[in-house]
């Protein structure tokens, strides 16, 4: 997978995005999809307004 902004492999985790226009937008029934790398996720989002909210998850569920 690679990075929608810069074009570089994704060898970690990625933010993916997924979003399906509806009527009366000018993209009506498009489906939008990207992924983006950690570091091109935190330079977008250091320049948003009103900061990405974020939460901590307090426990991980481990496999058996």
């Amino acid at each position: 997978m690679r990075c929608n902004a810069c074009g570089e492999l994704i060898k970690a985790d990625a933010f993916e995005a997924v979003k399906e226009w509806g009527y009366f937008s000018e993209k009506d029934l498009e489906i939008h999809r990207f992924n983006l790398c950690e570091k091109c996720y935190d330079k977008i989002t250091s320049s948003f307004e009103i900061p990405v909210e974020i939460n901590i998850k307090k426990e991980v569920m481990g496999t058996q």
